[in-house]
């Protein structure tokens, strides 16, 4: 796990904050993140590589695709602390449009679209 230090400079980027918020509650797949967000690959990958060595995510690889969730060993180590992000996560001015934009995927593609390729 992670020292606070940085813990707090991988949440200091707002597009790091913005995939928390989608996360939250939900494992997606990084082309749900890149879409959703309207990040290029190179974008997406160098943000969620931040997050996961700092610790505040974990990731699975199925086939060739991979999965990323919050890290439930950071939600055990700083409970306060991944609360406190989860209400500042909610807050943010993009969130509600970022998860309405996941959602309109979803339903577009019955299952992920990393699926179909």
């Amino acid at each position: 796990m992670s020292d606070p230090e940085t813990i707090f400079k991988a949440c200091g980027d707002t597009t790091r904050l913005r995939i928390l918020a989608l996360l939250q509650g939900n494992e997606l797949c990084v082309c749900e993140i890149e879409a959703a967000l309207s990040l290029s690959q190179p974008n997406a990958s160098r943000s969620l590589t931040i997050l996961k060595n700092a610790g505040i995510i974990q990731s699975r690889k199925q086939a060739q695709w991979t999965y990323y969730k919050i890290s439930d060993d950071f939600a055990a180590a700083f409970p306060d602390l991944s609360k406190a992000l989860e209400k500042i996560c909610a807050g943010l001015p993009t969130t509600n449009a970022d998860k309405a934009l996941l959602q309109k995927l979803r339903e577009m593609h019955s299952s992920t679209p990393c699926d179909e390729s």
